[in-house]
């Protein structure tokens, strides 16, 4: 490596294993190889493999000062096709990758021609990454991928256990109505239900593991040198002013999907970071669509479904009379594959497409798109808001059920499906948003915010200040090992 790229400040950035966490830390990563920082982006071996098969080898290959490295994570040998378990990841990783991000980070610091680790860029949810940093003199940052709302639900689960709320008493209480009790000491955060809080509460063992870790990670990403959220002031405002006096320093960069495409075309920007192929025949079947017409489904990287749920989605969407596109992953349905009955298939032959992937933040940004059936995780949610469109929330885990609430109440972009999803309730809400006045007014809703979040990532933009002041700030924790101002 030349000696220019040895000079520059390193950063090792070290997402959570997932896809709704890789993306967004490469896309910041990226950013900031644009303003002059050494890259060393770190995968778990799971996904490393996993690119090079659906990618190949040049989707790992980088460049003289962006380079890819791996660590194990402990989790036991599974499909290699498959999404990983994220409550085994949660616990695996906290136990088994400390050592070996120490070694990486010893490795590195050997290497002929590469600049020694400056600063560590640890995902909000690897937050051992902190000890390790702090054990080899070197600072850390915090990347949270997910909502700043979501952060703030987290940080009360230590809360919930002094007021007796976690763990409940027995699993009567999730349906007896409790789950519907209102939470009004919630900082920033209002018209708030235990049932809207993040998934691992609905859970009566206190000694649950992923309640309890991100009971932890919640609260030890306020001892990071700082905390990085992909989200621009104007739209989480109150729960950012309510964060403001417990946490550490933190900038709002996002949306991350806007504020990356101002890098200059280069080698780096066409690094890839989606851990599926993507299908983008479906651009060409939205060209043939109607403006506002189409209803796009996709439930994430993660979320899975019964065949029962399944077959009611499909039905539901059918007798909407709607067209749509939906990504069904091979993973999707628990136990098993998602099979249709033939039926199904003679409904929707003219006005259905069926695909396992595709470019998302195209497919929400197309013009024939006029609502998006989604489970609320954050990159899904954020890509949205960046394409203008409403929302159908059927949250599946972790704080997608606080992006959920936000998009039905403060955002005001959004409406709930119950989790014992019904064809007929399925039906009436497509309707309704493509149809009828609330969803008109959603839509009108959803396109201020995409203004907004487009106004935010220009010269002048609350993120675009923001990322210039994370820039220079980095640059000076780099140089100097702490803040000087």
């Amino acid at each position: 490596m030349g000696s220019i790229a040895a000079e520059k400040p390193h950063l090792v950035c070290m997402p959570f294993p997932a896809q709704g966490h890789v993306k967004p830390m490469m896309q910041l990563a990226k950013l900031l190889h644009s303003r002059g920082f050494f890259i060393t982006f770190v995968n778990n071996e799971f996904n490393h493999r996993r690119l090079i098969r659906n990618k190949g080898p040049d989707a790992v290959k980088g460049s003289a000062d962006f380079q890819f490295e791996t660590i194990p994570d402990g989790m036991p040998p599974s499909d290699e096709n498959a999404t990983q378990s994220i409550t085994g990841l949660l616990y695996y990783t906290k136990k088994h990758s400390p050592i070996p991000l120490r070694h990486l980070i010893e490795k590195l610091n050997s290497t002929e021609g590469v600049p020694p680790v400056s600063c560590i860029l640890s995902d909000g949810i690897m937050c051992f990454a902190i000890k390790v940093a702090q054990e080899l003199g070197i600072p850390d940052v915090q990347f949270w991928t997910a909502s700043t709302c979501g952060l703030m639900a987290y940080l009360q689960f230590g809360e919930l256990v002094k007021r007796d709320i976690f763990p409940l008493k027995d699993v009567s209480y999730l349906s007896n109505g409790y789950m519907n009790t209102h939470l009004d000491w919630i900082p920033g955060m209002k018209d708030m239900r235990i049932k809207d809080l993040p998934s691992f509460v609905r859970c009566t063992d206190p000694d649950d593991i992923a309640f309890n870790r991100w009971l932890e990670e919640g609260e030890d990403n306020l001892k990071a040198d700082a905390i990085i959220f992909n989200t621009f002031s104007e739209f989480e405002q109150e729960v950012l002013d309510a964060l403001a006096p417990i946490s550490p320093r933190t900038y709002c960069v996002g949306p991350l999907s806007l504020l990356w495409k101002s890098i200059p075309q280069s080698e780096t920007k066409a690094i890839e970071s989606s851990l599926w192929n993507e299908n983008t025949e479906c651009l060409n079947w939205l060209d043939k669509q109607k403006p506002n017409s189409v209803v796009y489904v996709n439930y994430g990287s993660i979320a899975v479904m019964t065949d029962a749920n399944l077959k009611e989605f499909a039905w539901g969407l059918a007798n909407s009379g709607h067209p749509f596109l939906w990504i069904v992953r091979a993973d999707l349905v628990m136990g098993g594959s998602a099979i249709f009955p033939e039926e199904f298939f003679e409904v929707i032959k003219d006005r259905g497409m069926i695909v396992s992937w595709c470019p998302q933040d195209q497919v929400l940004k197309h013009p024939s798109v006029g609502v998006f059936l989604t489970h609320s995780g954050w990159n899904s949610t954020i890509e949205g808001i960046c394409g203008g469109v409403s929302m159908l929330c059927w949250p599946f885990f972790a704080e997608q059920q606080v992006n959920c609430r936000y998009a039905c109440t403060t955002w005001g972009i959004g409406m709930e499906i119950d989790s014992k999803v019904t064809r007929e309730e399925v039906k009436q809400l497509v309707k309704e948003m493509l149809e009828g006045e609330k969803g008109n007014k959603m839509r009108e809703k959803a396109l201020d915010w995409k203004k907004k979040a487009e106004a935010s990532v220009v010269e002048g933009g609350s993120s675009f200040s923001d990322f210039n002041r994370l820039a220079e700030d980095l640059m000076q924790l780099c140089l100097n090992g702490k803040y000087l101002g």
